[in-house]
């Protein structure tokens, strides 16, 4: 018989990391969902994961994650803006206008205006295609992203960070996507690695119509969630034993009960998405399209690597706070954090069950001290308190977090 001692050592589970985008409200709330899953799973350590891959605002997060920054470090950088002077990421950088671009295309006007006439005199063209041919003097972009370069090219100089792909201990990768041919660009991968990661991200994360597209290389990219959600197929093929997956922008379902009738703000939900007006349509078009595609792309990675378990966290699709939450603001930073930080931890208590199974398999397992303490916070000072359930509240949510399970285990079956 053989001895507990004589057994070979248990080898590390190879766990990867995959960030989908969402602006700067997708940033914050993976800051939000990393601290509360790195709190709760104490052996997860998501700042020393196999590897990483980050799409547009995803990449942020996976570069800090890669360089070894702890997701409350993320959290204090991004979120907070605490810290040494070097290591805080300043949010006015991504809302500063593209003077450049601007003068660069009004430059251009004379040129253009009088190719525009020439067209129509010449080859007698309709007035929507003058109007077309007039457009190239439009910029590509409203807001300079150059200095999400310049930051982030000085947060990873410091001591035990690198801003090279091929010195880091872990592997990165981050996607943009090639304007002219609209193929994926793998930074980080073999042929892709030799590009600063400060630009990488500055390149995955140019959004079309929001910045101009990042020049690398002679050539030209923009935001990498034009092509995937995800992208991870590239860590997949690593062969990883699990892989954590977030994606912060889900569309709203508005026929189903919601968990919050009042938001936490005072102002009352909207009933139907179509007395939103617009920009509500075009926000529910907009996650809508983008989680189809995501749907399909896991349901592809279950098939095409079934002994890889993969989880996906993504906020509650009954969450009207989430859904009414400006994208790009960066003003409710904080709060909008601690919510997705309670949310998680919510999300991780109603699943305990199956999900302690699954994270049994690699060696994982919930801290239920940590889990359970509902007075536990992410920051010290939030914008607005996320509010705390009464006990018989948390009975309600608690059973409406069961029937909920009990409804999509009987779909499974």
């Amino acid at each position: 018989m053989v001895s507990p001692q004589q057994l070979p050592p248990r080898r590390r589970a190879r766990i990867g990391l995959a960030l989908a985008g969402g602006g700067p409200l997708g940033a914050i709330y993976e800051i939000g969902a990393l601290c509360a899953l790195d709190e709760a799973i104490p052996a997860l350590r998501l700042a020393d994961c196999q590897a990483y891959v980050g799409v547009s605002a995803g990449g942020f997060i996976a570069a800090g994650l890669a360089n070894g920054m702890s997701p409350r470090e993320l959290c204090s950088s991004f979120v907070e803006n605490e810290g040494a002077a070097h290591d805080i990421f300043e949010p006015s950088v991504l809302i500063r206008p593209a003077w450049g671009e601007f003068a660069a295309r009004l430059a251009s006007l004379p040129r253009v205006a009088a190719e525009a006439l020439w067209v129509g005199g010449v080859k007698r063209r309709s007035l929507t295609m003058l109007l077309e041919h007039l457009g190239h003097a439009l910029p590509t972009g409203l807001f300079s992203n150059r200095r999400v370069d310049t930051q982030l090219r000085r947060q990873f100089a410091l001591a035990g960070r690198s801003n090279d792909f091929r010195e880091l201990r872990r592997k990165l990768v981050l996607v943009a996507t090639d304007l002219d041919s609209g193929e994926s660009a793998p930074f980080g991968q073999p042929g892709w690695d030799h590009v600063p990661i400060s630009l990488a991200v500055q390149a995955s994360s140019a959004l079309p119509g929001l910045f101009p597209p990042v020049e690398i290389d002679g050539r030209y990219y923009v935001d990498g969630a034009l092509k995937k959600t995800l992208h991870a197929s590239v860590l997949l093929d690593e062969g990883l034993d699990l892989l954590i997956c977030l994606n912060p922008l889900v569309p709203f379902d508005a026929t189903r009960p919601p968990r919050h009738r009042v938001l936490s703000s005072g102002e009352v939900q909207i009933p139907r998405l179509v007395d939103g007006g617009l920009p509500v349509v075009l926000s529910q078009t907009f996650r809508t399209l983008i989680h189809s595609r995501l749907e399909l792309g896991m349901k592809g990675y279950e098939r095409s690597h079934p002994d890889t378990d993969i989880l996906l966290f993504e906020p509650d699709q009954r969450d009207p706070e989430m859904f009414l939450a400006n994208t790009f603001g960066y003003s409710q930073r904080r709060w909008l954090a601690e919510h997705a930080y309670q949310r998680t931890r919510e999300q991780l208590r109603s699943q305990r069950g199956a999900l302690a199974a699954r994270l049994a398999r690699h060696g994982l397992a919930f801290d239920d001290e940590v889990l359970d303490d509902r007075q536990r916070r992410l920051l010290r000072r939030p914008e607005r308190q996320v509010p705390v359930r009464s006990a018989p509240a948390h009975a309600v949510k608690r059973l409406d977090e069961v029937l909920d399970d009990l409804e999509q285990a009987l779909a499974r079956r």
